[in-house]
């Protein structure tokens, strides 16, 4: 079972940049698409960006299509979310995802498992 933890969260102004860490445990996390969801207060949780097994395939919501960029380092297993150009609309908890298969997902369902979130707060 390949279980994520997310780390990199805080709080920053208007502009600036974070990045975002997930780190899975698990031999087999390479066997797996990744993600990354956010949660705003009272809304639901929507997907940010998703990458595949190889990381060849990647998709962004159109709200952060040219502001974020999705990663991963198999050696580490680690998969990243570069956040740069952040704006007061981007704070939310960040939920890294294991997909069910090798492939990218979109939908939260793609999903087999979850992390406990990091909160990114931007303030203006």
């Amino acid at each position: 079972q390949v279980q994520p933890v997310e780390s990199g969260g805080g709080l920053v102004q208007a502009g600036d940049s974070l990045r975002l860490s997930c780190t899975a445990s698990g031999r087999t996390f390479n066997n797996y698409g990744m993600g990354w969801f956010r949660q705003a207060p009272g809304k639901e949780r929507d997907f940010v960006a998703g990458i595949n097994w190889d990381g060849r395939n990647t998709d962004y919501a159109d709200s952060v299509k040219g502001r974020f960029t999705i990663s991963r380092d198999d050696a580490k297993n680690t998969v990243y979310l570069q956040m740069n150009s952040l704006n007061p609309e981007d704070t939310a908890v960040y939920f890294c995802a294991v997909a069910w298969t090798p492939l990218l997902g979109t939908a939260t369902t793609d999903f087999r498992s979850w992390g406990q979130g990091t909160q990114v707060t931007v303030s203006s």
